[in-house]
Parts: C-alpha cells; structure tokens; sequence
C-alpha cells in the first residue's frame, strides 16, 4: 500500500464502560485517520479516554459501535485468533512501567517476542541484539533491570516493541516514570527510529512539554478530538 494510504481508519467509534450502575461514556464517535509512517501523541486531561483510544488503536479492546480498519481490513471481520497473531506480528507496545522480565537480561527480555513467533534462536539473538544497539544499549546485552535506570529500562522496552519490525508502536505515557531529560530523550529516539523505520508511532502523554516534539497532537476531552493539529520540528 500507498505511504500515504491510512494504517488505521476509525469511523464513528464508541465505547461506554459500565461502573455499577454509571455509564462511562469513553469515547462518543471518533473519526480519526492515521497514515502510514506518521509520529503521533495523543494527550488530555485524566478522564478524556486517551487510554480507551490507544487500546483501540493497538487492536486490545473493540468498539461498542463503529468501525475501525486496520491496514485496510475491518477488525469486526477478525477472529479473536487472527487479532493475536495481527497484535503479534504487526503492533509493539510500550508502557509506563517498562514490563520487562526481572529474571531476564536485557537481550532475553527482546528476544521474547521472536520466540514467541517460534523464530530459529541464532535469528532471534542476531536481532534483539541489533536492536539493543539501536537504542543505545550495546554494552547492557547482559544486564537485568534491576541494574539498569529508568532510562534505560525503558529503552530496552523500545528495543523489545521493534525487534519483530511491526508496523505499529503503542506507547502508553512512556515517559511517565521518567525525569524530565530522560523523557525528552525517549521521545527523541522514538522520533529517531520512526524516521529510519517508518513505523508508525502513537503514544499517550500528560506532560504538554513533549508535544513540540511531536509532528501531530491529538487532543481529547470528553471522549471527543477537540483538536488535531501539526507542527513542525526537527
């Protein structure tokens, strides 16, 4: 397909969670497009359903009503088989609290998604460590995380979304847990390997600061886009 052709195309996507007898109204009928390649924050107050849109967008969680296209197929049509192994093959997920294995060193926690489409271990290893160096991390193959910072914990989560070469990154509030310069740094680089990659790249923030960085913000109250705008950064 097309560079410019839509990775991911929602049209009037709903989603109400209940809460005893409440219902949330997560999101009220999202129309959103997101083109191949593109580097994309998604950033509101605590309620406006940026999280409930990014499980959307990473094929974790349905719509109530709407439809929702990912490389150009309705995901209604999916089974609950092929939507695993799409989430497997083709999304990488990054998330505020690293999830990486304690017992593991920073190579075997990469290789995890590789081995888990049964990948021969040489290829597997040949390519956590490739990305590893990507990130940054050439000499931390073999450290835990307990050894490693923040930082650099959450690089090895990068390393890990990328290493099967998706054609999407999540990233929900990947810099939560992260001082100021170190988040900055993080954002960089996922700008850095979306423009080698081409990956795709949508993450959530809370911290306005990042969003400079960011060629598009996608902003939401209530369940709603209120704002979906560019700018330009390099």
């Amino acid at each position: 397909m097309e560079q410019n052709q839509p990775l991911l195309e929602l049209t009037g996507i709903e989603r109400t969670f209940a809460l005893g007898e409440t219902q949330i109204h997560a999101l009220r009928g999202i129309d959103l497009k997101v083109n191949r390649g593109e580097f994309m924050a998604i950033w509101g107050p605590s309620g406006s359903g940026k999280s409930t849109l990014l499980n959307m967008l990473g094929l974790i969680d349905a719509p109530d009503k709407g439809t929702l296209k990912f490389d150009g197929e309705d995901i209604s049509n999916l089974s609950d088989n092929a939507l695993s192994d799409c989430r497997n093959r083709k999304i990488g997920f990054v998330f505020q609290n690293f999830n990486l294995i304690p017992v593991l060193t920073a190579l075997d926690n990469v290789s995890l998604p590789l081995q888990v489409q049964g990948r021969p271990s040489n290829e597997t290893r040949e390519l956590a460590t490739h990305w590893l160096g990507k990130v940054g991390l050439a000499n931390f193959l073999e450290h835990r995380p307990d050894r490693m910072s923040g930082g650099q914990r959450q690089r090895v989560a990068i390393a890990r979304a990328l290493v099967a070469s998706p054609s999407l990154l999540i990233a929900d509030e990947p810099t939560a847990n992260l001082d100021s310069k170190t988040s900055h740094e993080v954002i960089d680089l996922i700008e850095q390997l979306n423009k080698e990659t081409g990956v795709t790249c949508v993450f959530t923030t809370h911290d306005p600061r990042l969003l400079s960085r960011v060629p598009r913000q996608l902003k939401l109250e209530d369940g709603l886009i209120s704002t979906d705008s560019y700018t330009e950064y390099k």
